[in-house]
């Protein structure tokens, strides 16, 4: 499982290129996320509605894009309140507080649906929302720890580190988790990084020491012509790169390249073998 100190992290490109890169070593690889908030869509073959991270990463995965990928999208109607849609098809409006209500309802829906698809695929590649260190919204959380805890996954850790203060991100985060929780966490990525990396290494080391968990990954900065689920985008993409397929393989294909080169994959696999 991919979870982030923040929203905007990198938790979908990472899983993106997880994805990639998985299927390029043989193995069957579904990519899943229980609940999205997000105005970016895109519909299935059979005109389900879910998020356009998850309809990347089935593209990463080579795989047709499915409403069990995304079973709940939240799609934002005001301040307050949003669309929600349960697996593909609109249900209803609802108030933030109604919503948080309803969790406890989906939470088992999400578990059910979890177990199916994980006794058809041989790895499942899942995605955090915002961050696990939001202990407001914990309660029956099926998104974050709670779905790290139904999966019984073990979970990498990524923040971004041009937006400035990861090291206390990751540290904080690290430090809101209950007990059990911190102990997945195996390790940290740090996404979007710019300049000489070995300016970063004292804080690699302190960070590993002050946590016990090392750092797998430090990926550089990167433009990227793949459509963002988030609106927190650091600059205007072109549209058409976005949606071509050929395009999109492309810069799926440019992105896994980077991420093996930057990122300890024989680490990950090795995790998974265990």
């Amino acid at each position: 499982m991919i979870q982030g100190t923040t929203s905007s992290a990198g938790k979908s490109t990472i899983v993106t290129a997880l994805c990639r890169i998985f299927v390029q070593k043989g193995i069957d690889v579904f990519p899943f996320k229980a609940q999205n908030m997000s105005r970016n869509y895109m519909h299935t073959n059979t005109g389900k509605r879910i998020s356009s991270a998850q309809f990347v990463q089935a593209h990463a995965a080579r795989i047709e894009p499915s409403e069990l990928m995304n079973p709940v999208l939240l799609v934002p109607e005001t301040d307050v309140g949003s669309e929600v849609v349960i697996l593909g098809k609109s249900y209803k409006y609802m108030k933030a507080r109604e919503y948080f209500e309803y969790k406890s309802e989906l939470k088992e829906k999400i578990k059910e649906i979890y177990d199916e698809i994980s006794s058809k695929h041989e790895l499942i590649v899942i995605e955090g929302a915002g961050s696990p260190a939001e202990i407001n919204l914990n309660e029956n959380d099926f998104v974050n720890t709670g779905m790290a805890e139904i999966a019984d996954a073990d979970v990498l850790l990524v923040t971004d580190i041009d937006r400035g203060g990861s090291f206390a991100s990751l540290y904080g985060t690290v430090m809101l988790l209950k007990e059990e929780d911190r102990k997945r966490v195996k390790g940290f990525i740090i996404n979007k990084f710019r300049g000489d990396k070995s300016l970063l290494d004292s804080g690699l080391k302190m960070i590993e020491e002050l946590t016990g968990i090392p750092v797998i990954g430090v990926i550089p900065y990167t433009h990227l012509e793949i459509v963002d689920e988030d609106s927190l985008i650091e600059y205007r993409k072109h549209a058409h790169c976005c949606f071509d397929p050929v395009m999109l393989e492309d810069e799926i294909e440019r992105l896994a390249g980077i991420v093996t080169e930057n990122m300890d994959i024989d680490k990950i696999l090795k995790m998974l073998e265990e």
